[in-house]
């Protein structure tokens, strides 16, 4: 090297060690509600810091946002005990979470940390908390239907495996009952459920009357219920998909119940109006909007050699209003919604499964025409009845009138009878089509909803 070059390479070198590395720890300026402002550290939005006060106190925060040299963070636990100026320290090693067969039988939370008192889970692999894209090209198409072992999905809402699907619900209607007969009856080699949000009284609920024994040896819960911080309940979502991700990704096909997909929408919202982001639709900003495609595609099928995702997303309507925006939002990227009617379930038919307003976008993929040909029949006698049952009930109706309404009254008390399962019951998909099939076997000449008008 020539004296020139030397000369360069040496000021070059002193220019850079002049140059001071990124801060890794600042100073906590402002709280504000559970949003925490520090400066004098630099991280990147998804870091993990940890803030430790002069008396001893370490919290754990990941940061949501910045404003010029200022940082927002949110904790993922109580802030209990924060004090001003506390020092913030970026941690490494950020973003990912610990996986792993130890998994299986275990009751975690949103931070993958152990709540069965069984000790350390024990699990060596890491993988990204928010996943990895799939190259939409890359994934098997959904070629093979799932028995669930409910009677009404199987023979009139088929899933198929792989298939993303919305349980659309009010308060109080057997969301939760509906739930938990899927998770027993369904085939899947691993079973991943995300409480997110919900009553802590329904995390030991489902772990010990909804899930049996048999079924806890291969299931994960998640819960992050509804006094979590909202990041962490954030997470708990996001760990769930994560759990799911790795199963599949190892040839497994996996069940994927996630209850709530509305709490998710409200955690990301209260992170987003605390970090100054403007409200957009009914109080919900941008971001949940945003954040809903990029969890929900997750799920599904993997390429050719990996297992798939089947998810059932619970979707609370709130005032059993289907166009609440989170509603509405959730119906356009699914692949299907079983909606709950809150009339059904007063009039005593559970599940209360409104089949004229629900949807499986991939039965028509999946199952041979005939079967296509008995729903359909089924739906056109069942919404011919709901049109005249006001007429039928007051007498108003006279026989002969039309044949196909005439058809539905013959045919109402077998369609009401098919509907109904008992929450104990298992009906597996050869029944349930069987069982479709008695529903015509003695119908009238107008039952097939090709009679005259």
């Amino acid at each position: 090297m020539n004296h020139a070059a030397q000369g360069r390479m040496d000021r070059y070198l002193r220019r850079a060690r002049a140059i001071p590395p990124p801060p890794i720890a600042g100073r906590l300026t402002r709280m504000v509600g559970l949003t925490l402002e520090a400066a004098g550290c630099q991280a990147a939005v998804g870091d993990r810091c940890e803030v430790q006060t002069g008396s001893g106190t370490r919290i754990e925060a990941e940061v949501v946002g910045f404003a010029g040299d200022r940082l927002f963070l949110m904790p993922t636990g109580d802030p209990h005990g924060l004090e001003p100026a506390a020092r913030v320290v970026r941690l490494r090693g950020e973003g990912t979470v610990r996986v792993g067969p130890q998994l299986l039988g275990r009751v975690v939370d949103g931070a993958g940390a152990p709540l069965d008192g069984r000790g350390p889970l024990g699990c060596e692999e890491r993988v990204r908390l928010v996943g990895t894209a799939i190259n939409p090209l890359a994934r098997r198409p959904i070629a093979e239907t799932l028995d669930v072992g409910v009677r009404a999905i199987n023979a009139l809402l088929s899933v198929g495996r792989g298939q993303r699907i919305g349980l659309f619900a009010g308060s109080g209607v057997g969301k939760s009952v509906l739930l938990g007969m899927m998770a027993r009856y369904t085939s899947a080699d691993v079973i991943v459920v995300g409480l997110i949000g919900e009553r802590g009284r329904e995390v030991k609920e489902f772990v010990d009357r909804i899930l049996t024994q048999k079924d806890r040896r291969r299931a994960v819960v998640v819960a992050a219920p509804a006094d979590s911080p909202p990041l962490m309940r954030l997470h708990g979502a996001w760990l769930a998909t994560a759990i799911a991700e790795y199963f599949r990704d190892r040839g497994a096909n996996v069940l994927l119940i996630m209850d709530s997909l509305t709490r998710f929408a409200q955690a990301q919202r209260e992170i987003g109006l605390a970090i100054g982001e403007a409200p957009a639709t009914k109080g919900y900003p941008p971001s949940v909007f945003a954040r809903l495609p990029q969890l929900v595609e997750r799920a599904g099928n993997g390429a050719e050699d990996a297992g798939s995702i089947t998810a059932f997303y619970t979707v609370l309507t709130e005032g059993d209003d289907p166009q609440d925006p989170i509603a509405d939002s959730t119906r356009a990227i699914l692949d299907g919604h079983i909606v709950l009617s809150r009339r059904i379930a007063e009039s005593g038919q559970y599940p209360a499964i409104d089949v004229e307003a629900s949807v499986s976008r991939a039965m028509h993929e999946i199952v041979p025409a005939a079967h296509l040909d008995l729903a359909r029949r089924f739906r056109q006698a069942l919404a011919t009845w709901q049109h005249h049952r006001d007429l039928i009930a007051i007498g108003a109706y006279q026989r002969g009138s039309d044949p196909r309404v005439d058809a539905a009254i013959e045919l109402w008390p077998r369609l009401q009878a098919f509907l109904q399962q008992d929450m104990g019951e298992r009906v597996d998909f050869g029944t349930s089509l069987a069982m479709l099939e008695t529903v015509f076997a003695s119908g009238g000449s107008g039952a097939d909803g090709r009679g005259g008008a």
